[in-house]
C-alpha cells in the first residue's frame, strides 16, 4: 500500500464523519492564526474515535452473553463473556481487542469460533469506544487496559491462553506482550507498524504543518509518558517471547500488508498468514480466518 493510496484511505474514515469538514476548516484558520490552538485542537480530534458513537448507535447483544463495565482510569471498559461460560478459575480464557473506533461485536464471530474449541472469550471494549465510559482515547492506554485486563483476569483465575487483537488493539497487544502480558499465545489481526506514520497521514488529511504535527505528537508523548518509537515492530519485537500469529490482507487499504509482515519479521516466534480479499476488517469474519486462529489457539 503505497502512502497516497494510505492518505486516501485516512481520508475515506474522516469524510465519512458528519462535521469533519468544518474540523478542517477550523483547524486550518487556527494554525494560521493561533497555531497553539491548532496543536491542542488536533490532539483531541486525534484522540476521538470516529465515527461518534451517538451517530452510530449500539450493537445489539442477546441473553446468551453477560454485559459488566469496569472502572479504568477516568473512563472505563466493558467486558464481555458468554453467560453459560463455566467460572474460575482454570478455564482456558481468549482476551480479545477490538481497533481504534471499532467495537466489540466486531469480535464475536472469533469468540464464537474460540467458545467452539472450548475456551472461554472476553471480549473487552476500550475506552470511549461502543458502550464504554469515555470520550477520548489513544494507542498507550489501549495497551495499559489490555494489561490491567490481563492481571485482572488472572488475579480471578483465569488462564489465560491466547490474546488477539485486530488493527491498532494488535499494535498495543504486541506492546503489552513486551512488557509482560501473561499470555502463551499471540495473534496480532491487521496491526499498524508505526503509530508516527499514522500522525503524518492525519496532518496531510487536515492539511495541517509539520510544526503542528510534530508539536501534536510531543504533546501525546509527554502526556503519555512514552514515545511513539516504542510502539513500532523493532521495538517491541524482540522482547515477544510467546508463539505469534500474524494475518494480514495483501490489499488492505487500511494498514499496510507490509506492517504485518514487518511484525512477523520481528517476532522470533511468528508466522504470517496472508490472505486476498478479505481487506481491513472483513478478516474478522473469514471462515478461513477464524478457523486459522482457533487452531494456533489450541495447537
Amino acid at each position: 500500500m503505497t502512502q497516497p493510496a494510505l492518505q486516501a484511505a485516512a481520508s475515506r474514515y474522516y469524510e465519512a464523519s458528519p462535521g469533519i469538514r468544518v474540523f478542517r476548516l477550523g483547524l486550518a484558520a487556527a494554525q494560521r492564526l493561533w497555531p497553539a490552538l491548532a496543536v491542542r485542537a488536533a490532539y483531541r480530534l486525534f484522540a476521538t474515535p470516529l465515527p461518534l458513537r451517538w451517530l452510530r448507535g449500539r450493537s445489539r447483544w442477546d441473553a446468551r452473553w453477560r454485559i459488566e463495565s469496569w472502572a479504568f482510569e477516568s473512563a472505563g471498559l466493558t467486558v464481555y463473556t458468554p453467560a453459560d461460560a463455566p467460572p474460575a478459575p482454570g478455564v482456558p480464557t481468549a482476551l480479545l481487542v477490538h481497533g481504534w473506533g471499532g467495537h466489540a461485536a466486531q469480535m464475536r464471530p472469533l469468540a464464537e469460533a474460540l467458545a467452539a474449541r472450548g475456551l472461554r472469550p472476553v471480549i473487552v471494549e476500550m475506552p470511549a469506544h461502543g458502550r464504554s465510559a469515555g470520550s477520548h482515547s489513544n494507542l498507550p492506554q489501549f495497551a495499559r487496559a489490555i494489561e490491567y485486563v490481563g492481571a485482572r483476569l488472572q488475579q480471578q483465575g483465569h488462564a489465560l491462553e491466547l490474546a488477539v487483537a485486530h488493527s491498532m488493539g494488535a499494535n498495543a497487544l504486541a506492546h503489552a506482550a513486551s512488557r509482560g502480558l501473561a499470555a502463551p499465545r499471540l495473534a496480532l489481526l491487521a496491526p499498524p507498524a508505526s503509530p508516527f506514520e499514522f500522525t503524518r497521514v492525519f496532518a496531510h488529511v487536515f492539511g495541517l504543518r509539520e510544526s503542528i504535527r510534530a508539536a501534536m505528537q510531543r504533546r501525546i508523548e509527554a502526556r503519555e509518558g512514552i514515545v511513539m518509537a516504542g510502539f513500532e515492530p523493532a521495538a517491541v519485537g524482540p522482547r515477544i517471547r510467546m508463539p505469534t500469529l500474524v494475518v494480514h490482507d495483501r490489499g488492505d487499504a487500511v494498514n499496510r500488508f507490509a506492517d504485518g509482515e514487518a511484525f512477523t519479521h520481528a517476532i522470533a516466534d511468528a508466522r504470517l498468514m496472508a490472505t486476498e480479499g478479505l481487506g481491513h476488517r472483513k478478516l474478522l469474519q473469514d471462515p478461513r480466518v477464524l478457523q486459522a486462529v482457533a487452531e494456533f489457539a489450541s495447537a
